[in-house]
């Protein structure tokens, strides 16, 4: 089993810091991935349990929200899709920390593709920090 994970501290409160992650058409405007997009609709929540989200970016990819704790835990698995990965989870975690915001982002998976592993985890944790850097400048600019 393969993971990866990368933390961020935000100086911005858990409501906005976790408004627009959870926002999946949102992620369009700040995770550097192109154009997201909602298959299907969470309950009770639209980007809560059960949503799918898209990426145009990487045709037939789709993720499904499998935990929706507000303000605390997002948990997603990638559902379709054309990766080198299997037995996906992602883990989101948000805390409170003094006027701002700890988010740690954990991702587990196993490699399609024996001794590929390493290299997948190298690129989702570039490609995480710099999700979560966009993320610190959307913020920065709404405020």
């Amino acid at each position: 089993m393969q993971s990866v994970e990368v933390e961020r501290l935000f100086h911005h409160p858990i409501e906005k810091v976790w408004a627009r992650f959870t926002d999946h058409v949102a992620w369009s405007d700040w995770a550097g991935v192109g154009p997201v997009r909602v298959v299907r609709e969470g309950s009770p929540e639209p980007y809560g349990l059960g949503s799918v989200r898209a990426f145009a970016a990487s045709p037939g990819l789709r993720e499904e929200v499998t935990c929706f704790e507000p303000m605390r835990r997002q948990e997603y698995r990638i559902t379709r899709g054309v990766l080198p990965i299997t037995d996906h989870l992602g883990v989101v975690r948000f805390a409170p920390e003094g006027a701002g915001t700890r988010v740690t982002w954990r991702v587990t998976f196993r490699a399609r593709v024996p001794g590929l592993g390493w290299a997948l985890e190298r690129g989702l944790s570039v490609l995480f920090r710099r999700m979560l850097s966009g993320l610190a400048r959307d913020l920065d600019r709404r405020s």
